[in-house]
């Protein structure tokens, strides 16, 4: 005989929560289906004490961009198609194929169950569901809209998802073919060129300048390769460390934007982003103070957006206009305030600002392709160029050494 927690709804749709003894858990089901009862959720006492302990450590767990749009399309299908919300989250917490996301929809199910609002019970799972995914599901609640602003979640989630797709893409094939070229000119230099090395000492030969360049570095990374490798391994670390600090952040940030070739990717990609998500913040109801709010807590790993947007914030607090306010930061692209400002003074500050995120996807889809284009033949020609030259450097004593051997 164990004993069973379980959550019900009635005829009338009141949903309950309560305890049975059963032998089993199909017994205590059929326990409660003969009064009637719509089973929510059920599990033995113990089962769920562990459930409790699961959500504590896994802390949200780890759940990935796409699962997140496909949880947010069957949401909204759900909830659109009549069914209750608690329903519709107990089906998908019970169906979930990351295990995390079943253990955190579990949870939110039962708060839901409870009385509390949805909005309140995905905040306390901030590693599943973000800063976004709490405002504009609270905006959904209060405007009654939640199916709409769930699809309008589904549809940002899936640009920023499309977004990393095209860069991995586009960096898979280049970091690929480094590590590789990488790999092969470390095993010239530590395993082909000391054999040769060795021969050319025996013979006494006068090597070329370039030959002894190679030699050298042969030889101080045979000698010191492992201290070279914990000295790199410790300085990822520390770098690390320092990067989680609010200064290094800042100091990490300015070397981001400032990198040659990437730097304006990573600025486009950040003001990318930051209009998509204020578009659909907007569109879906918040207020321009609390989209400017969301963004800023949104952009904790790059803070010069986050110190740019809390000043716009501020400002838009005080009075000033959006456009202003985002021109005053001195960050932001002129074409950015220009736009916002056009579409204040129209009235279509939403619809300018989806203009605008196109415009900036659009951008960033032209560079990868042409980063595409170039960074693979720069890889081919520069790997096999510094090939050549050790090849080379290898070959000039061997030269010489059949010209003694002619005479």
């Amino acid at each position: 005989m164990g004993r069973y927690i379980y959550t019900v709804q009635d005829a009338q749709g009141t949903v309950t929560t309560g305890a049975t003894d059963a032998d089993d858990e199909d017994g205590a089901v059929q326990s409660l289906q003969t009064k009637g009862l719509f089973i929510l959720s059920i599990q033995s006492e113990d089962v769920k004490s562990k459930g409790v302990l699961n959500i504590k450590k896994l802390g949200g767990g780890s759940v990935s961009g796409r699962e997140m749009v496909f949880f947010g399309e069957q949401m909204a299908t759900l909830i659109g198609g009549g069914i209750p919300l608690v329903r519709a989250l107990s089906l998908l917490s019970e169906h979930a194929e990351n295990k995390n996301l079943g253990i955190v929809l579990s949870a939110i199910t039962k708060e839901v169950s409870a009385g509390g609002a949805f909005h309140k019970a995905l905040e306390k799972h901030p590693k599943v569901f973000d800063e976004i995914w709490v405002s504009l599901v609270q905006a959904g609640e209060v405007s009654g809209q939640l199916p709409a602003v769930l699809r309008q979640i589904t549809a940002y989630s899936e640009s920023q998802e499309n977004v990393k797709s095209k860069i991995i893409t586009a960096v898979s094939y280049p970091a690929v073919l480094m590590t590789m070229s990488v790999g092969v000119l470390f095993y010239f230099v530590l395993y082909i060129v000391p054999v040769f090395a060795d021969i050319f000492r025996d013979f006494n030969l006068q090597l070329p300048f370039i030959t002894r360049i190679i030699v050298m570095i042969s030889a101080v990374l045979t000698k010191y390769i492992v201290y070279m490798i914990v000295l790199g391994i410790g300085g990822f670390f520390a770098a690390r460390a320092y990067i989680a600090t609010p200064p290094g952040r800042l100091t990490w940030n300015h070397i981001q934007f400032n990198m040659p070739l990437v730097g304006g990717l990573i600025r486009s990609m950040a003001t990318e982003r930051m209009l998509t998500t204020m578009s659909t913040l907007i569109r879906s109801g918040v207020s321009i103070l609390n989209a400017v709010s969301v963004l800023e807590g949104s952009f904790k790993k790059n803070l010069i957006f986050q110190n740019a947007l809390k000043k716009a914030k501020n400002d838009i607090a005080s009075g000033r206009s959006i456009s202003e306010s985002f021109k005053k930061t001195g960050i932001f692209p002129p074409m950015v305030t220009e736009m916002m400002w056009m579409g204040e003074e129209s009235g279509k500050l939403p619809d300018i600002i989806v203009v605008l995120s196109k415009y900036y996807q659009e951008q960033i889809d032209q560079f990868l392709r042409r980063f595409s284009a170039m960074i693979d033949p720069i890889l081919v020609v520069g790997v096999g160029g510094l090939v050549g030259v050790i090849v080379m450097s290898i070959f000039m004593p061997i030269f010489q050494l059949s010209q003694i051997g002619a005479h």
